[in-house]
């Protein structure tokens, strides 16, 4: 699941006129860096949600394989946007990406796929240490014990979710369409079935105009430039 349905408030007269997924970095949109993400994993059933300007998304998206999830009447959150999107996903477990980030290193999408436990887990989050993390604003998502077992970090200093994760649908119980997939994650934190990995390598948050200049520096000095 691409989520791409936000409305890019951060990036002021950047989504003026476009959607957040159609800013360039590196000389290509950011849902493309995702989708290249998403390719190298070998994922190939992809589902991105639409609402802000969508009909610009859906033209870039048209003949990729990319299903389509619409929400046209009002915008979902990431907790309904993915729950209205299942009837395409499936009913197993979910990968999921934002796609205003850019990533270098060992790709996020592999990596949690390699940890997933589903003995053990309904939800598995990508994250670095807060204090490595590009363009982000030093705050902690989750703490993390020696199993990998997370809990929201409340004011503690620990770890940043990179917008990367893996989800079984069945915490997905929320009755009203919209919502946050904070609740889903805090029943199973709650049930002790939400664990974290750390991202072998480095990330760079897109949500703002300054992280795309941060960014390219980024794949710069990697020497991961995409070929566009």
């Amino acid at each position: 699941m691409l989520f791409a349905a936000g409305f890019g408030t951060r990036m002021g007269t950047l989504t003026a006129h476009q959607p957040k997924p159609l800013v360039k970095v590196a000389g290509l949109p950011l849902i493309d860096h995702a989708r290249r993400v998403a390719a190298q994993a070998g994922v190939t059933h992809l589902v991105a949600n639409l609402h802000y300007r969508g009909d610009q998304l859906a033209a870039h998206l048209e003949g990729s394989g990319i299903a389509v999830s619409w929400e046209r009447d009002a915008i979902l959150d990431t907790g309904g946007g993915l729950k209205a999107a299942l009837p395409l996903l499936g009913t197993g477990p979910v990968l999921t990406l934002n796609t205003d980030a850019v990533w270098t290193g060992a790709n996020p999408l592999t990596q949690l796929m390699q940890a997933w436990d589903a003995g053990r887990m309904d939800q598995l989050f990508l994250l670095l240490p807060a204090a490595q993390a590009r363009s982000a604003t030093g705050r902690s998502d989750f703490v993390m014990d020696g199993a990998g077992r997370v809990e929201w970090a409340n004011g503690r200093t620990g770890f940043l979710y990179l917008g990367a994760q893996i989800i079984h649908p069945r915490l997905l119980t929320d009755p009203e369409p919209a919502f946050s997939l904070h609740g889903p994650w805090t029943r199973a934190i709650a049930a002790g079935r939400a664990f974290g990995i750390l991202h072998s390598g480095d990330w760079c948050d897109v949500g703002h105009p300054e992280g795309i200049a941060e960014a390219e520096a980024m794949l710069r000095a990697a020497k991961e430039w995409p070929d566009v």
